[in-house]
């Protein structure tokens, strides 16, 4: 055990990763804490985020990290991340903001240079193979090792992207990692808040794409997702979406990024496949069903070699076997 998991009393080398939007709340993050791993709440509007961290404090004694994306966070929710046991940044400049263990998600060296010299506790190195938001372009090992070579002998490197299964688990801490990192993995668990419909697609799917379609207040942002009825409408000339798109994208995302939640939910409700203005909120229990076909249904490439829906806990204990 490495003396970061050792310092936030993580017991096994698996960590669950932070899916915004409302796909990992208290009861998958509490799960994979209680099992052994580090449990992760993604982000989402900061009352509900601090709800769901108390709600995970009731389920296990674990350690809870919690996810936070710099181009979207706001004060309020760095009031909540001071009371979790980590806090996990992602698609931002690095910049320390709490005195909670602090990692920050990071597709480039350049971008773990920096999140070192910020005085983040570690790094987590994201390959292109990941699902939802990806910020590089190098395949997770590959990325690694690179990193490793551009940093300190010792400081703690997790990865990110490609990972399903303990063998990779296996490889992921024998190139260097502390921990291996899993989105796609842990969305097709029993507690994830996917709607049961998109977790079905994710066992029945085998190939993802990656674009930039789904960029309403949130552009310029590649993901990986799964296809469906609008990527198989908007995407057939160019994978990262139509330019027209893209540059309203751009032009209105610091506007729609800032709009109260009631009305984001009333936007929600009324996207459809066929009006290319298209939020990056996920196919969730809670979100509208029309999600399915008009949204984003985020999966790794790791999609393809997972079949089944099962505990987290159950994932947490076989992904360890590997480490």
């Amino acid at each position: 055990m490495t003396g970061l998991l050792e310092r936030l009393g993580v017991e096994l080398p698996v960590v669950q990763a932070g899916m915004g939007g409302g796909i990992a709340r208290s009861e998958l993050a509490a799960a994979v804490s209680e099992a052994g791993g580090l449990g992760t709440i993604g982000i989402m509007p900061a009352g509900a985020l601090g709800a769901e961290l108390r709600k995970a404090r009731q389920r296990t004694s674990g350690p809870i990290a919690i996810n936070l994306l710099l181009n979207l966070a706001r004060a309020k929710h760095w009031e909540v991340a001071r009371d979790a046991d980590a806090v996990v940044t992602f698609w931002g400049k690095p910049r320390r903001q709490s005195d909670n263990v602090w990692l920050h998600q990071c597709g480039s060296v350049e971008e773990a240079r920096a999140a070192h010299a910020a005085g983040a506790d570690g790094v987590i190195v994201q390959g292109v193979e990941a699902g939802g938001h990806v910020r590089g372009t190098t395949p997770a090992l590959e990325l690694l090792a690179r990193t490793r070579e551009a940093l300190p002998d010792g400081y703690p490197l997790l990865l990110a992207g490609g990972i399903a299964d303990a063998a990779d688990v296996r490889r992921a801490l024998d190139a260097g990692a502390e921990a291996a990192v899993l989105g796609t993995r842990f969305l097709m668990s029993d507690e994830s808040g996917a709607r049961q419909a998109y977790k079905q697609r994710l066992m029945e799917s085998r190939e993802t794409v990656l674009t930039e379609l789904f960029g309403l207040g949130w552009p310029d942002a590649t993901h990986r997702v799964l296809w469906n009825e609008v990527t198989e409408r908007w995407l057939r000339g160019d994978r990262r979406g139509p330019a027209w798109v893209r540059l309203a994208n751009r032009a209105t995302g610091p506007v729609l990024a800032r709009l109260p939640d009631s009305a984001q939910g009333a936007a929600l409700r009324r996207q459809r496949a066929g009006v290319p203005f298209l939020s990056p909120q996920p196919a969730t229990d809670q979100a509208p069903s029309n999600l399915l076909d008009a949204g984003p249904l985020y999966a790794g490439e790791t999609v393809a070699r997972i079949h089944d829906v099962r505990p987290a806990a159950e994932l947490v204990r076989e992904l360890a076997a590997g480490g």
